[in-house]
């Protein structure tokens, strides 16, 4: 893209307080876009700062020519307006998926948006690549956040897969994974699906990172998923572990739709 466009695309992440979770996914982004020759640019604020303070930054942002893709790190600090922040972003840099436009066009099949959930996008992926085909297959969402579990139900939709969503109201939710073909948690719960949770041969896909203390880690602290892998690993025909598995990939996303926004301020088909 330098060589035809003259322009690196340009990457911008809002980072909000100290929590070890947000600042590790912060260096895996960055990162990445190291790796790739994307420009990476952050803001760092302090988790007493004010909501406005957050939207000065995203407009700072928003403004620059030179970034294509702005996201603001999840979860903000209790005390801001998550959706207030998260809607400042511009809809054509909305890399992460997040503003109502981009939902709301994914929710419409007959609509295209402009940016899908980068984690939504790559349980997909990680589908595809193992062959397996969605359509009629019973997929239950372990999950309804905005970030995971509302935007992948909504895209796995699209492509014909009977979906349930389990949240923190449902009654007996080992039942329902019980009879579903593939299983995709995102509670944010450490080992809370159990290898009793899955019939012989589901597909699982374990896209929580919940942190654990370790002293022995260099960062004091290792990511586990939301699945027991050491149970469930011996009941399912495929199954992603934590780190490494879903991890990756939602980066790949985001660096994928930053390269496509960039794409489209140049003109640039691919």
């Amino acid at each position: 893209m330098k060589n035809a466009a003259g322009h690196v695309p340009g990457l911008a992440v809002v980072l909000v307080g100290d929590r070890k979770d947000s600042q590790s996914y912060v260096r895996f982004k960055v990162k990445g876009c190291e790796e790739v020759g994307i420009k990476s640019l952050l803001a760092e604020l302090p988790r007493n700062c004010t909501e406005d303070e957050v939207v000065d930054s995203v407009s700072r942002f928003n403004e620059d020519p030179s970034v294509h893709g702005v996201l603001v790190q999840l979860p903000l600090p209790q005390h801001m307006d998550e959706e207030k922040i998260l809607n400042a972003i511009s809809l054509d840099k909305d890399v992460d998926g997040f503003h109502p436009l981009n939902v709301g066009n994914l929710a419409l099949r007959s609509r295209k948006p402009l940016f899908v959930s980068c984690a939504a996008k790559a349980c997909l992926e990680l589908l595809f690549q193992s062959g397996i085909d969605l359509m009629g297959k019973h997929v239950t969402i372990i999950g309804r956040s905005k970030v995971v579990g509302l935007p992948t139900s909504l895209l796995l939709q699209r492509h014909h897969a009977t979906v349930s969503v389990i949240h923190a109201f449902t009654e007996n939710p080992e039942e329902i994974t019980r009879g579903s073909d593939i299983v995709i948690s995102a509670a944010g719960v450490a080992n809370l699906v159990r290898g009793s949770w899955l019939k012989q041969g589901a597909v699982v896909i374990d896209v929580g990172t919940n942190p654990v203390e370790d002293p022995a880690s260099d960062f004091g602290y290792r990511l586990t998923g939301d699945v027991c892998f050491e149970e469930a690993v011996n009941v399912a025909s495929a199954i992603t572990p934590v780190p490494g598995g879903v991890g990756p990939v939602t980066i790949a996303m985001l660096l994928a739709n930053t390269l496509d926004s960039a794409k489209r301020v140049y003109g640039l088909s691919d």
